[in-house]
């Protein structure tokens, strides 16, 4: 194959991993005009089209699908030479694939403490909201949300997923919000991707025919989160993702009672590297640093379930001693 070829091709890998022609430009330091012509003449090439093109959307067609499956491994063993190539004695180079709302809560917040312990680790991080799979091949260790059944890939259980309603300690205390229905009156804020948790939560609460005041949507979860904390309205937030939002007093729980998903967090790495010293180092890591974020969590909310209990009998001794007027 000619060599302009490999260079479309690595166009296209890009492509297809950002999802966008305008991401790709800016990554490859190009135009977007440059990305799309150089698919387009790859796609001549090959006498097939490899995106589904739309005004406000890129999607790979099925041939592309098969051809960013075969060429991804590829590109990483070359990436892996030239690493190697210009990388220092005994150094390793660790890539990482997380969600973006993972690696700002939990992961960011940590990684110095892993740096120090493995200073001649070099580490590769990317944060992509919606990844083609939930590891790439581009990637040693990834982070990922499912049901733990990857074929060819070692599962280890970060944290199980839940939600839990919460919002601005201001908000909280002005809204006068006390019963589970007193939210139906209020601005909601609704993280697109999980248009129905607000219904799935208020079922199992005990809630019929809840229909809120308002509903505000954002296409994440940290925007989610940032508009609760900035008193927009009340978010159901990924706990405990956002433990140290509570800890801190810029979220508050308005109930204790939370939504699960049926999915959990897992740190991921293919089953012929899981053994591998730094690669078994993160994932060791990872597991004990969620664990210990669990722990932490699970504590609060106990604190503070004991405080509502203690200001309930209080007020209901109030309220029982209280003379009539």
């Amino acid at each position: 194959m000619p060599a302009t070829s490999l260079k479309f091709l690595k166009t296209f890998q890009v492509a297809a991993r950002l999802g966008s022609f305008t991401a790709a430009a800016t990554e490859m330091c190009v135009t977007a005009s440059a990305i799309s012509h150089q698919i387009r003449a790859l796609e001549e090439q090959l006498g097939v089209a490899l995106f589904e093109r739309a005004p406000r959307a890129l999607k790979l067609t099925e041939a592309g699908l098969r051809l960013l499956a075969q060429i991804e491994p590829a590109f990483a063993i070359l990436e892996d030479a030239i690493a190697q190539l210009h990388g220092r004695r005994g150094r390793v180079t660790l890539r990482i694939q997380v969600p973006p709302f993972f690696a700002q809560e939990l992961l960011l917040p940590r990684l110095a403490a892993f740096s120090a312990a493995y200073p001649d680790t070099d580490l590769q991080i990317a944060t992509r909201s919606a990844p083609t799979e939930p590891h790439g091949a581009d990637a040693d260790v990834s982070v990922a949300l499912g049901s733990g059944q990857w074929p060819g890939l070692l599962a280890r259980l970060l944290f199980a997923q839940s939600f839990v309603p919460a919002c601005s300690p201001a908000l909280l205390r002005e809204s006068g919000v006390r019963r589970f229905s007193d939210l139906a009156g209020e601005s909601l804020i609704v993280h697109s991707r999980r248009a129905d948790l607000w219904d799935r939560w208020a079922q199992a609460v005990g809630i019929v025919a809840f229909r809120p005041r308002q509903q505000i949507r954002f296409d994440t979860m940290s925007a989610v989160v940032d508009a609760a904390e900035r008193g927009v309205g009340f978010a159901l937030v990924a706990t405990p993702l956002t433990h140290s939002r509570f800890a801190r007093g810029t979220l508050a729980r308005v109930f204790a009672q939370q939504v699960g998903t049926g999915e959990s967090y897992y740190a991921l790495a293919r089953t012929g590297d899981a053994g591998q010293g730094a690669v078994r180092a993160l994932l060791d890591w990872l597991v004990l640093e969620c664990s210990a974020r669990g722990s932490a969590t699970a504590r609060d909310e106990r604190d503070e379930q004991d405080e509502r209990n203690s200001a309930s009998r209080e007020y209901s001794s109030f309220a029982g001693h209280r003379r009539p007027v």
